[in-house]
C-alpha cells in the first residue's frame, strides 16, 4: 500500500512516518501544496492525508482538482480547522474522512486502514487510448489501427504516463518521476533520447498524436493537426 501525506507539519510528519512503517506501508510526504502535482501524477495511491492549511495551494483547492480530474483515491482531511462548517466543507469537496488536529496517530492510523477496507471501484487501465493510439499496459505493445509493435519497457512506461496525461504538460521532473523513479539519478539527455525513441515509434504507427516539446518546462502529447 502507498500513502501520500501533505502536511507542512514536519514534526507530525515524522510522527506518522513511523506508524506507516510498521504497518509495512509506503509513504510519500509534501510540504507543499505547490508541488503536490509532482507527486500525484508520477505515482498512484491507495490513500491521501490532507492537509487543509498549506503554504502555496491549500488543501480544499488540492482536493476539489484532485475529484475534478476524476481521481478517487480515498482523502483524510486533517487541520485545525474543526468547525462544523469546516467540517461540511471538507467533505463536500471530495474528502472520505475529516480528522480535527490535535490528534492521536493511532487513531489516523485506524481511519486509514478503515478507508483501506472499503471496496473501491476497480477501473480498467489495462488498454489507454488517445486518437488512434492504443497501449495495453501489461504488455506495452501499442497499437494504431492494423499496425502493432512492442516498446520495450521504459518506452511503455513513457507512453502510458503520456497517455493517462494526455493534453497537459508534463514537466521532466514529473516524468522523470514517473519513468525512472523520484530518487533515480538520469541525466538529461536521457529523457530527451527516450521522446526522440517514442516519437519514432508513433511514425511509425501513423499515429494521429504528437509530442510537443514545451520549451524550458517539458512535453504534451497532443493531437496532430489535421488528424
Amino acid at each position: 500500500m502507498r500513502l501520500l501525506m501533505i502536511e507542512d507539519d514536519e514534526e507530525l510528519c515524522e510522527a506518522v512516518s513511523v506508524h506507516i512503517k510498521k504497518e509495512s506501508y509506503e509513504l510519500d510526504i509534501c510540504h507543499n501544496g505547490d508541488e503536490v502535482s509532482y507527486y500525484l501524477n508520477g505515482s498512484a495511491y491507495d490513500v491521501i492525508i490532507l492537509d487543509r492549511m498549506l503554504p502555496g495551494v491549500d488543501g480544499l483547492t488540492i482536493l476539489e482538482n484532485i475529484r475534478k480530474k476524476g481521481n478517487t483515491t480515498p482523502v483524510i482531511m486533517v487541520t485545525a480547522m474543526n468547525g462544523i462548517n469546516d467540517r461540511i466543507d471538507g467533505l463536500d469537496g471530495g474528502a472520505d474522512d475529516y480528522l480535527a488536529k490535535p490528534f492521536e496517530v493511532q487513531e489516523l492510523m485506524a481511519r486509514i486502514r478503515a478507508l483501506l477496507r472499503r471496496p473501491r471501484k476497480i477501473e480498467d487501465l489495462t488498454v489507454l487510448k488517445f486518437m488512434n493510439v492504443e497501449l495495453n499496459t501489461n504488455t506495452y505493445v501499442a497499437a494504431c489501427g492494423d499496425k502493432s509493435l512492442s516498446l520495450s519497457k521504459r518506452e511503455g512506461a513513457l507512453l502510458e504516463f503520456f497517455l493517462l496525461n494526455k493534453e497537459q504538460i508534463l514537466t521532466r521532473e514529473q516524468i522523470l518521476g514517473r519513468v525512472w523513479g523520484p530518487d533515480s539519478f538520469v541525466e538529461d539527455g536521457n529523457i530527451d533520447n527516450y521522446i526522440f525513441f517514442l516519437r519514432r515509434r508513433l511514425k511509425a504507427l501513423d499515429a494521429k498524436v504528437s509530442i510537443k516539446t514545451i520549451h524550458g518546462i517539458g512535453y504534451r502529447m497532443e493531437r496532430k493537426e489535421n488528424a
